[in-house]
């Protein structure tokens, strides 16, 4: 098992950056796909985007392409998603995410996923 713990939120300006990390703890880290999620009131969980183990691959949302950036330091546990250019549509609340068995697939969605963190509200104004 693996726990998740993503601190780093917070309100931000429209169009800066900010830089979400998740640390992980538990069963090896460099065995876990690594994925962000967000959320808004009333509506599902989004993907945003996916990390493979080695950390080689990623895979984005359309809504977020070339404006996020998803990356992980196995060293030291940690998963992070950069993201730059942002928009008040991207208010939400972000989630961490980890699952195995899916190899280099990265097209994932959240009931895919096996382990989440507790999130945390990121929220842009304009």
């Amino acid at each position: 098992q693996v726990q998740l713990v993503e601190p780093g939120g917070g309100l931000v300006q429209a169009g800066g950056p900010l830089r979400l990390s998740c640390a992980a703890s538990g069963r090896t880290f460099s065995t876990y796909t690594m994925g962000w999620f967000r959320q808004v009131p009333g509506k599902e969980r989004e993907f945003v985007a996916t990390i493979s183990r080695s950390g080689g691959r990623t895979y984005y949302a359309d809504s977020v392409k070339a404006r996020f950036t998803i990356s992980r330091d196995n060293a030291k546990n940690t998963v992070y998603l950069q993201m730059n250019s942002l928009k008040s549509e991207d208010t939400a609340v972000y989630y961490c995410a980890a699952v195995t068995g899916f190899g280099e697939f990265l097209s994932l969605g959240a009931r895919n996923m096996d382990y989440w963190g507790k999130g945390t509200l990121v929220t842009v104004s304009s």
